[in-house]
C-alpha cells in the first residue's frame, strides 16, 4: 500500500484559522480517548446551570441583608428590572434559570447546522465566551444592582452558551465511537448532570468567603467563577478532534452489516429530518420522559418533606403542618440531601443506560425505561403510604436514572436513525422537547399539588395524583416510542451528494476509503490518563460532597 493511499487527510489551506474545522482533523496516532475529557470538561462547567439556586437566596437580600427591602407594592416586572433601592424576589431571579433552558433549546436548534459546518472547536469557544462572559455581566448586574443585567448574562447569552456548549460534542463523539455510540454520549452528558455537584459547592464556599455587603459576595463568585469557567471551556474546546471523512475503528464491522435493521449506514440531510414521522415520535419520547423527570426534580425537597414530615426525624405522628420551627429545619436539611441523591442517580444513569444501549439498542432501552418507569412511578404512593422510606427513595432514584439516562441516549437513538453526518444539528432541533418539558413538568406537578391542597387533602397524599399521572405520560411515551420504524430509502442522501458534500464542506478532509489510518487507537495512554484524571478528580470531589449531605437521610 501507498503512502498516499494511507494518507487520512489532505493538505491543510494555508488560510486555515485556529478555529477552523480544518484544523482539528486527527493525525495518525491521535488517540480518540483524549476527546470524551475534553466534552466533559465544558459539559461540567455548563452544568451548573442546575446549580443556579445557590444564587438566589443571597441575591434576595443583597441589600437588606437579614431583613431584605421589598420593593413597594404594585411595582410592575418592568420597574423591578431596573429598580436599584430594593431587593428582589426569588420568584423573578428564578426566571433566570427558564430563561437559560429555554435559549438552551432554541439556540441548539438555530446554530446546529452552523456546528456541523464549523465544527466543535469553534462552537465549543463560541460557548465559553458567551457561558464565562455571561456570568461577567450578571456580576456587573449585581454590583450596579440592575435585575436586567443578570437575565441578560446568565440568561439569555449564558443559555446561547449552554445550547452551543451541549451540542458541541455529540456529533463528534459519535462519530469517534461509532462502535460505542451510546457509551460516548453518556460520558460527555453525564458531565452536564455533575456540574452543580462541583459547582453549588465550589459558589457557595466563595459566597462565603467575600464580603455580603449590597451582595458583593455574589457578584465577586459569579466573576471568579465566570473566569473559570472559561479557560476550563477553551481548553476543552482546543482539545477537540475530528475523524477524516469515512474514518472508522480498526477491525470495526459496520452494524448494517451485523443485520441490525435499527442503525443505518446512510445519512439524512438535516432539512429532511424534521419533515419523518420518525424525528417527532422521538421529539415525543423525549418529551415525555423528560417531564416525568423534571416534575419530580422540580418538587423533590418538598414533596419528601409534606409525605414524610416528622418520620424523616423520628416523630412518625407529627404531620407537616404540625411541624415546629426547630423540627422544619430539621426536615429541611434532610430533603436537601434528598435532592442530592437524586441528582446523583441522575448523573449515574446518563452513563450506565447510555452504556448499556449499546448492547439492548436505543428502541429497547427506551422501551425499559417507560415500562420500568410506569412501575416505579405508580409504586412510590404505596411506598409513601407503607411509611417506607428507602422503598420511596428507591422508587424516584431509579426513576431519575432513567430521566438522565433518556437525555445521554437520544442522540445516539438519532445517530442510529438519521445517520451521523447531521446528528449535531439534528440533535439540537429534538432538544427544544427539553425546552417543553421544562414547562410542562414543573407546571404539571406544582398545579396539583396545589389544586389536592386547596380541596383539603392531606399533605401525605398529595403526590399520589401526580405520581399517578406522570406514569401515565410514560405510557404515552412508550407508545411513541413503539411506533418509531426504520426509515423508507427516500428519505436518505443518495451515495453521490453526500460525497460532493464532504468534498464541498470539509475539502481538507477528503479520504480515498474508509479505514483506521492509524487514528484513535491508543487507549489509556499516560496523555489520556492525566486528562481523564483533570476532569475525573472534581467530579469524584462533588460525589463525596454530595454522598455526605445525603447519608444524613438514612442516619
Amino acid at each position: 500500500m501507498s503512502r498516499a493511499d494511507t494518507a487520512p487527510t489532505g493538505a491543510m489551506p494555508a488560510s486555515a484559522g485556529l478555529l477552523d474545522r480544518a484544523r482539528i482533523i486527527a493525525r495518525p496516532g491521535f488517540n480518540r480517548w483524549l476527546v470524551p475529557p475534553a466534552a466533559v470538561a465544558i459539559h461540567l462547567c455548563i452544568g451548573m446551570a442546575y446549580g443556579f439556586s445557590v444564587y438566589w437566596l443571597p441575591l434576595s437580600r443583597a441589600l437588606g441583608g437579614a431583613k431584605p427591602i421589598a420593593c413597594a407594592a404594585g411595582t410592575g416586572l418592568f420597574s423591578v428590572l431596573l429598580a436599584s433601592n430594593c431587593d428582589w424576589a426569588v420568584s423573578d431571579l428564578v426566571l433566570t434559570f427558564t430563561i437559560a433552558i429555554v435559549l438552551l433549546g432554541a439556540s441548539a436548534a438555530i446554530w446546529g447546522g452552523w456546528l456541523e459546518r464549523a465544527g466543535p472547536r469553534k462552537a465549543g469557544f463560541v460557548a465559553a465566551l458567551c457561558w464565562g462572559g455571561g456570568y461577567l455581566i450578571a456580576a456587573a448586574g449585581v454590583f450596579v444592582h440592575q435585575l436586567w443585567l443578570i437575565w441578560l448574562g446568565l440568561g439569555l447569552i449564558g443559555g446561547v452558551g449552554l445550547g452551543l456548549g451541549y451540542i458541541s460534542p455529540v456529533s463528534t463523539l459519535i462519530k469517534w465511537f461509532p462502535d460505542r455510540r451510546g457509551m460516548a454520549t453518556g460520558m460527555a452528558i453525564m458531565g452536564f448532570g455533575g456540574g452543580a455537584m462541583i459547582g453549588a459547592p465550589l459558589a457557595n464556599s466563595l459566597i462565603a468567603s467575600f464580603p455580603a455587603t449590597a451582595g458583593q459576595n455574589v457578584a465577586l463568585t459569579f466573576a471568579v467563577t465566570g473566569v473559570i469557567y472559561f479557560v476550563v471551556m477553551t481548553i476543552g474546546a482546543f482539545g477537540y478532534r475530528v475523524p477524516p471523512e469515512n474514518w472508522q475503528p480498526e477491525g470495526w464491522t459496520p452494524p448494517a452489516e451485523s443485520g441490525r435493521p435499527m442503525i443505518t449506514t446512510r445519512h439524512v440531510h438535516l432539512h429532511m429530518a424534521p419533515r419523518t414521522p420518525q424525528f417527532w415520535l422521538i421529539w415525543a419520547v423525549l418529551c415525555l420522559n423528560v417531564s416525568a423527570g423534571i416534575g419530580i426534580l422540580a418538587m423533590a425537597s418538598p414533596m419528601l418533606q409534606e409525605i414524610f414530615a416528622g418520620k424523616l426525624i423520628g416523630a412518625p405522628d407529627v404531620g407537616f403542618t404540625a411541624l415546629d420551627a426547630h423540627q422544619r429545619a430539621a426536615v429541611a436539611a434532610i430533603a436537601a440531601g434528598f435532592a442530592g441523591l437524586l441528582s446523583l442517580f441522575n448523573i449515574a444513569g446518563r452513563f450506565f443506560w447510555a452504556s448499556l444501549s449499546d448492547r439492548l439498542g436505543r428502541k429497547n432501552t427506551y422501551t425499559t425505561f417507560f415500562i420500568l418507569g410506569m412501575i416505579v412511578y405508580a409504586s412510590a404512593p404505596s411506598a409513601a403510604h407503607m411509611g417506607s422510606k428507602a422503598l420511596f427513595v428507591a422508587c424516584l432514584c431509579i426513576a431519575l436514572s432513567m430521566y438522565g439516562g433518556g437525555f445521554a441516549t437520544v442522540p445516539a437513538y438519532l445517530a442510529d436513525i438519521f445517520g451521523t453526518k447531521f446528528v449535531g444539528a439534528i440533535h439540537g432541533l429534538i432538544l427544544t422537547a427539553w425546552s417543553t418539558a421544562g414547562v410542562i413538568g414543573p407546571v404539571l406537578v406544582t398545579y396539583i399539588r396545589d389544586t389536592q391542597i386547596s380541596a383539603g387533602v392531606a399533605r401525605s397524599a398529595v403526590y399520589d395524583r401526580t405520581l399517578y399521572i406522570l406514569a401515565g405520560l410514560l405510557f404515552l411515551g412508550f407508545i411513541a416510542n413503539l411506533l418509531i420504524r426504520p426509515l423508507d430509502e427516500k428519505w436518505f442522501m443518495k451515495e453521490e451528494d453526500e460525497a460532493r458534500r464532504d468534498l464541498a464542506a470539509h475539502p481538507a478532509a477528503k479520504v480515498s476509503a474508509a479505514g483506521s489510518f492509524g487514528i484513535g487507537r491508543g487507549g489509556f495512554t499516560p496523555g489520556a490518563l492525566l486528562a481523564w484524571l483533570a476532569i475525573g478528580i472534581p467530579l469524584a470531589w462533588g460525589i463525596f460532597i454530595t454522598l455526605s449531605h445525603t447519608l444524613v437521610m438514612f442516619r
